[in-house]
């Protein structure tokens, strides 16, 4: 096996959702991640501490692409349309890759309660990156905390919609958000 073989990590995530779809996450095993990869353990923990890890690619890239939308809305943007860029800004770095692994990654989230709880985490950190941006954009913390946490639900129901959606759709995933995001907004003004 090549030592330094370009796209190894993109690899490793697909092989790993698929092995967790496949046998369950319990009985996936590190060895086998990186075998259907074809790269060594070693470069497998290069990528990841461990396969948990393997849910949470791209963490830290989607959480500074929300955090730079948001900053750079337009100064008089109320905190959901800040919200809004930092979706769109978001969704600009999900491609087809991102678009194929969704349902299979969703039926590996289901079926695991330790995939589950580190799902959970992803989404805190990333409120907790749109958060900081809107205060300091001068948002009050409980709007800054409830606008993020809008914005982390539309992503999510966004990105369901748009992985499920026929493959005619060539859209991409922004519009998918940001109309889940105007269904929050909307559903907000219910909520009395």
């Amino acid at each position: 096996m090549p030592r330094w073989e370009p796209g190894a990590r993109e690899r490793l995530v697909i092989a790993a959702v698929d092995l967790f779809t496949e046998q369950g996450y319990d009985a996936t095993t590190v060895a086998e991640i990186a075998e259907r990869a074809g790269v060594t353990r070693s470069t497998f923990f290069r990528h990841f501490s461990d396969k948990r890890e393997v849910l949470v690619a791209g963490q830290e890239t989607l959480s500074g692409l929300l955090a730079e939308g948001i900053a750079e809305a337009p100064e008089n943007a109320s905190p959901l349309e800040a919200v809004a860029a930092g979706l769109e800004r978001a969704s600009s770095a999900m491609g087809p890759m991102n678009r194929e692994l969704g349902p299979r990654l969703k039926a590996a989230v289901a079926a695991s309660a330790e995939l589950q709880e580190r799902d959970a985490l992803k989404s805190v950190g990333l409120a907790a990156a749109m958060t900081a941006a809107l205060i300091a954009r001068g948002v009050p913390d409980p709007t800054a905390h409830l606008a993020a946490e809008l914005g982390v639900l539309a992503f999510k129901r966004g990105y369901a919609q748009w992985s499920e959606a026929d493959r005619e759709d060539t859209s991409g995933l922004a519009p998918h958000a940001l109309a889940a995001l105007e269904d929050l907004r909307t559903a907000t003004t219910t909520l009395g």
